[in-house]
């Protein structure tokens, strides 16, 4: 079947078509695709084609898909069972695996997704703290929970103004319990913090935000942010369902010389299944239930499948770290495609942080927060897009999102990649 007849099939019975919006391609036009299968770097689509796949499941798939390793590890825990709704030793041991690599933590609670990570983050902050609000940047997307749809990014990008929020059914008193300031400007939040002298909870940020396209901190702004919450005394919360074991063993905050309060994780180590986690000091987090009075729980959460498929995958990076070259490869595209860009005049340009890269269809870098982005050409980069799936290359349905490579990708993979690129601005 077509494309546009599979989608016309699953609009009869799900909400535009798709079970996650960001999947039904309105950013960039046209019918969504279907994937039958995908191996390594590739997809093979329900029409038949085989492309270059650069989302990687939104960044999940760090060693490519259908991994033998991963695969043969799901499939022994399967076999002796898929879930009991009961602890289970391999729990301890994929905790123990976290808690080894960030020095600021000591304790994890597994959950099933990035949303309930943060969801979980939040509600724990304002238990330690008693204390109500929120503050977060604009464009920074931590999913969607009420609270936090408010100026947020990813599919969400479309609604609200930073007062209202993002989506309907969330009552506005709720959404008043966050505040709202641009990413990267530390005096707007040390401002947000002194307008709410004991109020304000905790400060949610992605260290290198990835849901308003790649935009990476300015020098010195994490830092900054952290010494804001602590003045405040409000607790300092890194998003990193995203940046975890995507840059490095372990998390981005490390690097950047922060010790958040509390941290989510997601994406890759969950090793393509439903799997999260967030993570404090022993103090914050004995707070959470049965110990404490913060509530959490979840029939699936530590399931054996999903802990089998991360534990495999955070061994193979410890064993193998692929950073290096997948740095390598993201930095051969940005440079390729810019260079293509510029010959062609086509206002196009790609910004990475390390490994991850997004194209934003502007004529000049840097993009440093949600104002600059949205000033991108949209329908330029949905021709941009839409040239390279015509070519075999996968890319993000959207500009404001990011662009990932796994240790699946090959050299031969990035020059198809630039082929498609340069053969795309040159119709372009």
């Amino acid at each position: 079947m077509t494309h546009e007849a599979l989608y016309a099939q699953a609009c009869r019975v799900i909400p535009g078509g798709v079970d996650s919006p960001v999947r039904a391609f309105n950013a960039v036009g046209g019918a969504p695709i279907f994937v039958d299968a995908a191996q390594g770097a590739h997809l093979l689509l329900a029409d038949g084609r085989r492309v270059l796949d650069c989302c990687c499941s939104w960044g999940a798939m760090i060693l490519g898909h259908a991994d033998p390793g991963v695969v043969e590890a799901v499939s022994r825990a399967a076999a002796k069972g898929t879930t009991f709704g009961i602890a289970t030793p391999a729990e301890a041991r994929l905790a123990e695996r976290l808690v080894a690599r960030i020095p600021f933590i000591d304790k994890v609670r597994l959950v099933n997704s990035g949303t309930e990570a943060v969801m979980t983050a939040i509600r724990l902050a304002r238990g330690v703290t008693g204390r109500d609000l929120i503050v977060k940047c604009e464009g920074c997307y931590h999913g969607h929970s009420d609270g936090l749809l408010v100026a947020a990014g990813s599919g969400a990008m479309t609604a609200g103004d930073g007062t209202q929020p993002a989506s309907a059914g969330i009552p506005r008193p709720i959404a008043a319990q966050t505040l709202v300031v641009p990413y990267n400007d530390p005096e707007a939040l040390r401002a947000a913090l002194e307008a709410h002298p004991g109020r304000v909870a905790a400060v949610i940020l992605e260290p290198v935000a990835g849901n308003m396209g790649c935009v990476p901190p300015l020098p010195g702004y994490l830092r900054a942010a952290q010494d804001a919450a602590h003045a405040a005394g409000a607790l300092l919360i890194c998003d990193e369902v995203i940046n975890a074991w995507r840059f490095r063993l372990g998390l981005y905050s490390e690097a950047a010389g922060i010790a958040p309060d509390i941290v989510t994780m997601g994406k890759v180590i969950g090793g393509g299944f439903p799997l999260a986690a967030l993570g404090a000091k022993a103090e914050v987090m004995d707070a959470l239930a049965p110990t404490g009075r913060v509530y959490q729980a979840g029939t699936l959460s530590g399931n054996p499948v999903a802990v089998a498929a991360a534990i495999e995958t955070l061994d193979r990076l410890a064993a193998d770290p692929p950073y290096p070259r997948l740095a390598a490869l993201a930095k051969r595209v940005e440079e390729g495609i810019n260079a293509a860009a510029e010959k062609h005049g086509v206002p196009l340009r790609v910004q990475r942080h390390e490994t991850i890269f997004t194209p934003f269809a502007a004529d000049a870098l840097p993009i440093r927060n949600l104002a600059e982005a949205k000033r991108c050409d949209g329908a330029l980069y949905a021709r941009f897009f839409h040239g390279m799936l015509a070519r075999g290359v996968y890319l993000e349905p959207s500009q404001f999102e990011v662009c990932f490579l796994s240790a699946a990708h090959t050299d031969a993979d990035v020059d198809h990649l630039l082929q498609a690129a340069e053969d795309t601005l040159a119709a372009l």
